[in-house]
């Protein structure tokens, strides 16, 4: 039987992690033959290869799609390239699935009507919070929260997201120039609901994203956030776009006050080191940071 899914892992140097994600995608509710597991390596060098090629003796529906990927976007584009299956489904290699993940996006492209597919994605900071949040749903709190939902393109979001093969073939791919972090998803997500794509939230569909990025390593990606959505607005120069990524006269001009006002920059930084208010500016001030670096021309 050809696979119904083909699971989108992108990855690079993230033995650890993977050593978790990927036995948790071949616990899935469904036959083997039912799905298979593309890992798109940029090449890692500490031996997610000879891992990948142990498993794949036991578990045939995994395939190691290695290449000098540029980015998140060209590696999604080898595995979309590479997949067999009808519905393809993008998860990343810190992301731990439930057991019927791809079952729940399954039953979704099943239904007449074509469209994308969001499900929860449930923020962890380590292994130990993973077990707990996956033990206690009362310990989870989702973004879009417990009801199935209508989202707009800002939150196809790739961590777990599933789109038909024919879908992607026919709005176009990842765009690779999309080289930095961050937005490569969202514009396809605007692509395909400009394409007439209902982009749905199903809550039952569930991960949990495994992570801990210390609070000056997400101000810098922040940054880099903010160089993409110019690239994003360049290539789609409508007032969504601007609007929904926070590219306003307004908060431009938030922006320009806070750098010319020393005092109220410094607090904010002092601030920015534990969640509240002035790590929200400082996340915000950075991206915005990005944001006028890119329109200068220094991207």
């Amino acid at each position: 039987m050809t696979a119904r899914i083909s699971v989108v892992v992108p990855t690079y140097n993230r033995l650890h992690e993977l050593r978790v994600v990927l036995p948790s995608l071949l616990a899935q509710d469904l036959r083997s033959d039912e799905f298979e597991v593309l890992i798109c390596d940029s090449n890692s060098t500490d031996g997610t290869r000879e891992y990948l090629a142990e498993t794949a003796l036991t578990h045939p529906n995994v395939r190691h799609i290695a290449g000098p990927y540029s980015g998140r976007a060209e590696a999604r584009n080898a595995g979309i390239a590479a997949a067999l299956g009808g519905v393809v489904m993008f998860n990343d290699s810190d992301i731990v699935a439930s057991p019927d993940l791809l079952s729940r996006h399954l039953a979704h492209h099943a239904a007449p009507g074509e469209r994308a597919v969001v499900g929860m994605e449930v923020q962890c900071a380590s292994f130990e919070d993973v077990e707990r949040k996956r033990a206690d749903a009362a310990l989870r709190t989702p973004m879009h929260g417990e009801k199935p939902k209508r989202l707009s393109w800002l939150y196809f979001l790739t961590g777990n997201a599933s789109v038909t093969r024919s879908a992607l073939d026919r709005v176009g791919r990842f765009d690779e120039d999309f080289t930095g972090y961050g937005h490569e998803d969202l514009e396809l997500g605007f692509r395909l609901e400009r394409a007439g794509l209902t982009i749905t939230y199903e809550p039952r569909a569930v991960s949990y994203h495994w992570q801990h990025v210390p609070w000056d390593e997400q101000q810098q990606k922040y940054e880099l956030a903010g160089r993409s959505t110019v690239r994003f607005f360049r290539k789609h120069p409508v007032w969504d776009v601007r609007l929904r990524l926070g590219m306003t006269p307004v908060s431009l001009a938030m922006h320009s006050l806070i750098a010319k006002t020393p005092a109220l920059r410094n607090w904010i930084e002092r601030g920015a080191a534990t969640p509240g208010f002035a790590q929200t500016l400082s996340y915000q001030y950075h991206y915005l940071s990005g944001v006028k670096a890119a329109l200068r021309g220094n991207d």
